[in-house]
């Protein structure tokens, strides 16, 4: 990579639109960082399933904010680009990406301390810039000086067909009407939440991808990046 001024890249968007593997590719072929916040909320909320504060949507935040000191979130690159989210130390990368935590993260992630905790962690990561990072409110809260900002989206039918097929891949049990009710009502609460709500960062560049292939939506992306590079010199 060239001697380039290097900017944070904010990708937001709604659950299962496709951001974190758009936003990994991105990092790759440019050669940042790429950090999932939205893998940071799923490891609280695992926390909090393991210890009794967190079922069937149920949370008990009083409980669950006084831990929040001894919770320790980092990252594990991995050759190919993605990453292994630790939690503790542990990988946990396999087991926050099952549905039952799908089920309780927008229920943790409504909290204001747990926001504030997790912001402040994803804006330390940020200090050096050179970070892809994607989320709800990456654009809007955390980094809202970011050079570039996308919103990424798709209908919800498509997002659960596409969330439902990495299920099967994984050998993970669900069924696409399941999957389809979490993602609206992980939209709901998402878009509705009094913290940090979901939404579009008036300087954000908007993508609808879903009638997208990966690869026009990777090469959209790249393209937009060189555009903001070129523009800033």
């Amino acid at each position: 990579m060239s001697e380039e001024k290097k900017i944070i890249i904010a990708i937001d968007g709604y659950s299962s639109s496709g951001k974190s593997s758009m936003a990994r590719a991105l990092a790759s072929a440019i050669g940042y960082r790429y950090i999932d916040s939205g893998a940071m909320y799923r490891a609280v909320t695992l926390w909090g399933m393991r210890h009794g504060m967190v079922e069937n949507g149920n949370v008990d935040s009083e409980a669950l904010v006084s831990a929040l000191p001894g919770i320790t979130i980092d990252f594990k690159p991995m050759p190919d680009g993605r990453q292994r989210t630790l939690l503790n130390g542990e990988d946990v990368e396999d087991e926050i990406r099952r549905l039952n935590v799908s089920n309780n993260v927008s229920q943790v992630s409504v909290i204001p301390e747990v926001r504030h905790r997790l912001v402040a962690m994803q804006q330390a990561l940020g200090e050096g810039k050179g970070i892809v990072m994607d989320g709800r409110d990456i654009g809007t809260t955390v980094f809202p000086a970011a050079e570039m900002k996308v919103f990424v989206d798709a209908s919800a039918e498509t997002r659960a067909q596409r969330r439902f097929s990495e299920l099967v891949d994984k050998g993970v049990p669900a069924t696409y009407e399941e999957v389809l009710a979490n993602v609206v009502h992980r939209d709901h609460i998402d878009e509705t939440r009094e913290e940090s709500p979901l939404r579009k960062a008036g300087d954000a560049v908007s993508l609808d991808n879903s009638c997208m292939s990966i690869e026009e939506q990777n090469a959209w992306l790249l393209d937009l990046y060189n555009k903001i590079l070129s523009d800033a010199h």
